[in-house]
């Protein structure tokens, strides 16, 4: 799969309802606290997000939420690919490996599974798998793009 084949899969994405993206931002703090203390609770987190990263981590989660936020509402194939790709490529520069997007997504679909209604979770989840089964696609789009490039000697 390639970066116009992730376009056209994101497309094909269902804007979620006012009531859905409301629920989301308005449970914003909640979700927060739930994903960081999940991902913290884990064995292996650094391991995952690579030594002294957890305020980065944090960071990213407050990101995320914000990011998302604002998908749900204005739905958008380009921005959503494009960051993504932006994401793993920063945060893999930065130490995370590439076994952190996996957990994190799980994770964040624990989460929203337990603390948004089931209308709202019905509507978001499919991001949230589209994103988890796209890990691999986004993982070699992005190191393909951290890779230095061919130089002749």
């Amino acid at each position: 799969m390639d970066r116009n084949l992730l376009l056209e899969s994101a497309g094909k994405l269902q804007q979620v309802s006012k009531e859905a993206s409301r629920e989301y931002q308005d449970k914003a703090q909640l979700l927060l606290s739930g994903i960081n203390r999940h991902m913290l609770n884990r064995q292996d987190i650094e391991k995952l997000v690579g030594k002294d990263n957890i305020e980065m981590m944090r960071d990213n989660h407050a990101n995320h939420l914000r990011f998302m936020s604002s998908i749900f509402q204005h739905h958008n194939s380009e921005v959503l690919v494009e960051t993504i790709l932006w994401v793993f490529k920063a945060y893999r520069s930065r130490g995370f490996t590439t076994s952190y997007w996996a957990a994190q997504v799980n994770s964040w679909i624990t989460i929203l599974k337990d603390e948004l209604s089931t209308e709202s979770f019905e509507q978001i989840l499919p991001y949230y798998t589209w994103i988890q089964i796209n890990i691999p696609v986004f993982v070699k789009l992005s190191q393909e793009s951290l890779e230095p490039p061919f130089t002749a000697h």
